[in-house]
């Protein structure tokens, strides 16, 4: 029956050691983060099956601690961040893929296909600049005519058309009048003036 309680103690105390690592869910985790959650996942396994339930629970909080000293050494030294995390690397420079680098990422092209397709990009072809960023997520920049509309920029585009609009209307009004006038010089005798 003492098992039952140490899972329930180690299930519990996982979640709040969880808690304190972060939110990010697996797909979003650097390499450091993994591997600090795997370490994790095998120690906590270890009190169900002898008796340190809490030399158990000490040593997740180790390692809950030297990740969160990472990620704080991260932040205050580049050099360090570049050595943990890794930086970003570009796949395709504008518009045309860097073979080089794909092959140092063991990156195909049917895979960055998919991920572009999941990003709802479905021809690379609309694409300038892509990363292959530390965490295994892409990021991307479209060339300019295949960007969607943004509000700021239809708001200035109908600013422009209304602007335009009222510039032409005017214009014709201005026009129709001074035609009239000239029509009515030419037509009208001159004793009419």
């Amino acid at each position: 029956m003492e098992f039952v309680w140490n899972s329930i103690l180690m299930v519990l105390a996982g979640i709040l050691l969880l808690r304190v690592a972060g939110r990010k869910s697996i797909s979003q985790m650097t390499l450091a983060q993994t591997v600090v959650m795997i370490s994790i996942g095998s120690v906590i396994i270890q009190p169900i099956i002898t008796d340190g339930v809490w030399r158990t629970i000490a040593v997740a909080a180790i390692f809950v601690g030297a990740l969160i000293l990472m990620e704080y050494l991260q932040v205050k030294f580049n050099f360090i961040e570049k050595f943990i995390t890794g930086k970003s690397k570009i796949i395709i420079d504008n518009g045309d893929l860097n073979l080089k680098n794909m092959k140092k990422l063991r990156f195909t092209v049917d895979q960055l296909e998919m991920r572009l397709r999941q990003n709802g990009i479905t021809n690379i072809n609309n694409v300038k600049y892509v990363t292959l960023e530390p965490n295994g997520q892409i990021g991307y920049e479209l060339k300019d005519d295949a960007k969607p509309l943004t509000v700021g920029e239809f708001k200035r585009l109908m600013g422009l058309i209304q602007e335009g609009s009222e510039q032409n209307t005017t214009k014709d009004q201005h026009n129709i009048f001074t035609e009239i006038k000239n029509k009515n010089e030419q037509n009208n005798p001159s004793q009419l003036h």
